[in-house]
């Protein structure tokens, strides 16, 4: 992947540093609170629209709706209203012009293999984090939907639609209004605000890891297409193939409840290995992928580059800017109240 040594326009013409004025400073941090607020303009919306969807379904079919319309209820009103009205406000922020540049495979895998570690690391602090703080009682309703879901269903909303609209979201339209403050500012702010923008503390912690990643490919190639790649792959292999693979298998299992007389007859009989051996494989491959993906991020970590930004915030002021403006502490609020909300519901 071919990178420049300084932030370049698409006409090419290196940029300079501005003069950092108290004007300067206040353009700024206006900036970020109207990102922040674009972004609670979305929650609310969602969720608001979500909760009436999902009483008109409920009052229509009961308790038993169906997994694609629950989905739907939540994408639909996220997708066609939220996100095109924060969009009204995210214009306000204009965007920094960059060129755009590939990336060879060889830098894809081994950054999308370093995804692997960070996303089971971050699902095991989260899961330990829900039981600790609701006393075990907690229980992961994303993981609970998609695995009762179709996995067509399953695969079209969550593997599909929702990576291109959350990159197209949270990589592009953040990243290229806020990199002219600094690169990793942006990537960092990005990546909070999508762990934040799913309100589970079951998913914030993977969700951080992952939009650290896929905002640095995002910020080195300025081409959404290798993030919402990476996040399509993660996406398909939790709600997809990893249910898939479950499947193969007696439920009894995994759950603990099948004899060992039973296991025995299986053995013998030969019903069932098939779909255990599938399973083990799986578990080999994904195993693999966990253990290179340590190797890769410890061997790597000093290869990741940045480059001062057009207007590069100091040091003392990053966490004032980025953070203590009155948009972005709504945003938090909002989002941090919900996630109680959810968690504790």
């Amino acid at each position: 992947m071919s990178k420049p040594q300084t932030p370049q326009t698409e006409q090419g013409t290196q940029t300079t540093l501005p003069q950092q004025s108290g004007n300067w400073w206040f353009v700024a941090y206006r900036r970020f609170s109207i990102v922040g607020v674009a972004l609670a303009i979305m929650v609310a919306f969602w969720i608001g629209l979500n909760m009436l969807a999902t009483g008109a379904l409920h009052q229509f079919a009961g308790n038993d709706v169906p997994t694609w319309a629950v989905l739907l209820a939540s994408s639909g009103p996220l997708y066609l209203v939220a996100m095109p009205l924060s969009m009204l406000v995210f214009t306000r922020v204009p965007a920094i012009g960059t060129r755009q540049f590939a990336m060879k495979p060889g830098e894809f895998i081994p950054l999308f293999i370093i995804c692997i570690p960070v996303m089971y690391l971050g699902n095991i602090i989260g899961m330990v984090l829900s039981a600790g703080v609701t006393d075990g009682q907690a229980t992961n309703r994303i993981n609970d939907l998609v695995l009762g879901g179709n996995e067509w269903v399953n695969a079209l909303f969550v593997g599909l639609l929702a990576p291109i609209c959350e990159e197209w979201l949270f990589r592009k339209q953040i990243i290229s209004r806020l990199r002219r403050y600094g690169e990793k500012t942006a990537i960092v702010f990005s990546a909070l605000a999508f762990a934040l923008f799913h309100m589970n503390l079951f998913q914030f912690f993977y969700a951080f890891g992952l939009g650290l990643i896929f905002g640095y490919v995002y910020t080195r190639t300025s081409r959404l297409r290798y993030s919402v790649l990476m996040h399509m792959l993660i996406n398909l292999n939790g709600s997809v193939l990893a249910p898939l693979m479950l499947k193969q298998i007696d439920p009894r299992i995994l759950s603990g409840t099948i004899s060992e007389a039973e296991i025995m007859s299986m053995v013998q009989g030969g019903s069932g290995m098939r779909g255990l051996s599938i399973m083990m494989l799986y578990g080999m491959v994904m195993l693999g992928l966990l253990i290179a993906g340590i190797v890769l991020l410890i061997v790597k970590r000093r290869n990741w580059e940045f480059y001062l930004a057009p207007e590069e915030l100091p040091t003392g002021l990053k966490v004032r800017t980025t953070y203590g403006n009155p948009g972005v502490v709504i945003y938090i609020l909002l989002t941090v109240g919900l996630t109680i909300w959810m968690l504790l519901a």
